[in-house]
């Protein structure tokens, strides 16, 4: 498998969540990546489901929040996903139920977190490849 060399992106959470779905019925686009400009507002959810595939539903989900991208750059399915300088999960995929407002992009976790599990608080950054 060929991967692309790209750049880290980083965001910053402006807008927290503290809920869980477990019939949520997102369902992940056909698109293994996502371009993302600086500026733009993104949907940051979390879930359980691991080996999901492009169209497949899902529902057990756990909101982090809203997150603006401080960079422009690549985002894609496997990526790692950091915040607080450790890995909390990799890039599932994609829904695009709001576009064009925002993406819900899709983290697979061990468990469905939102802000209260990570502690998370606004400002706080979060970033989408290796590092941080």
């Amino acid at each position: 498998m060929n991967q692309a060399v790209k750049r880290i992106v980083k965001g910053t959470f402006v807008g927290l969540l503290f809920h869980t779905q477990e019939d949520r019925g997102m369902r992940l686009i056909e698109f293994d990546t996502r371009c993302v400009q600086q500026g733009e507002i993104h949907e940051i959810v979390t879930t359980t489901h691991h080996q999901a595939t492009n169209g497949d539903r899902i529902d057990r989900v756990g909101f982090l929040g809203f997150a603006e991208m401080k960079c422009g750059g690549v985002i894609g399915r496997g990526d790692p996903v950091m915040i607080k300088d450790q890995v909390i999960g990799t890039v599932l995929g994609f829904d695009d139920c709001h576009f064009p407002n925002h993406y819900n992009i899709l983290i697979s976790t061990m468990d469905t977190l939102t802000a209260d599990d990570l502690k998370l608080e606004v400002e706080m950054l979060i970033a989408f490849g290796i590092g941080n």
